[in-house]
Formats: C-alpha cells, sequence, structure tokens
C-alpha cells in the first residue's frame, strides 16, 4: 500500500485532531468540518489511502452521533471500499447501528454479528443494550445483556 508523504500526513492528522477536539467540545458540524477537510486533502484514488479509513469512519460515527442514520449509513457503506475496512469492527457496529435504525433488519443483524465476531461482546458495553438485545434475539448463543 502506498503511503502519503510526511507534510501531507501531518496535515491531514492535525485536522483530524482538531475534528476530534470539536468532538469533545459538542461542535458536532465543526468536526464534520475538519474531518471533510482533511479528507478532501487525500490525493486520488482516495480509496487507496488508510487515511481514508479513519476518516470515513469519523465522518459515519458523526452522523451516527447526530442520529443522521442514512447519512452514517452511507458513509460507512464507502467507507468498506477503503484499505483495511472490512472486517473492521468499529466500522461493522457502526454500519449494524445506522442499518437498525434505518429499520434494515437483515442488514443491520449481518453487520453486528460482523462487529461482534471481531469484537466481542466488549465492543458493545458503551453502546445502547438495545443492539446487542436484537443480535442475541436473532443469533443463538450471543447473551442479551
Amino acid at each position: 500500500m502506498a503511503e502519503l508523504d510526511d507534510a501531507l500526513y501531518a496535515r491531514i492528522g492535525t485536522l483530524s485532531d482538531a475534528g476530534d477536539a470539536l468532538t469533545e467540545a459538542g461542535d458536532s458540524a465543526g468536526e464534520l468540518a475538519k474531518y471533510r477537510e482533511a479528507f478532501d486533502l487525500l490525493p486520488e484514488p482516495r480509496t487507496n489511502w488508510e487515511a481514508g479509513t479513519w476518516l470515513m469512519a469519523a465522518i459515519g460515527d458523526t452522523y451516527f452521533h447526530q442520529a443522521d442514520y442514512a447519512a452514517g449509513r452511507d458513509t460507512l457503506d464507502q467507507a468498506m471500499h477503503f484499505p483495511e475496512a472490512i472486517g473492521n469492527p468499529f466500522l461493522h457496529l457502526r454500519l449494524g447501528q445506522c442499518q437498525f435504525e434505518l429499520g434494515n433488519l437483515d442488514r443491520a443483524a449481518d453487520e453486528l454479528m460482523r462487529a461482534y465476531m471481531g469484537g466481542g461482546p466488549e465492543l458493545f458495553e458503551d453502546e445502547d443494550d438495545k443492539y446487542l438485545r436484537f443480535l442475541a434475539a436473532r443469533v443463538e448463543g450471543i447473551e442479551a445483556p
């Protein structure tokens, strides 16, 4: 996999860190702007860059926390085309949660199961119990909280 040059990587990292700080401050519009600004710096094709994976994850996570589940789903679906995204428990968790909230229950179960298989029940500890209860109702051997 190709690597970004050091100066560009540092600039993207600085913007991403600024987005993270805005997350902590509760400024979701500001965090989205910083993550998008960082993403826009990636050379084409953007799907070649691992930094694109974590930036798409941050954008999708922001949409999830804003309850914009359709935008979260779309962003996280796109993220799956980036390096090391498929199999990433966090990405599958957030995508499954967005699918659940949109009523796409079969897709939600598939994504949440991928998250569970990759991250175990610990991945769900800080999440609303409804997601793990839903998965436990669909899959034998998973305990509901």
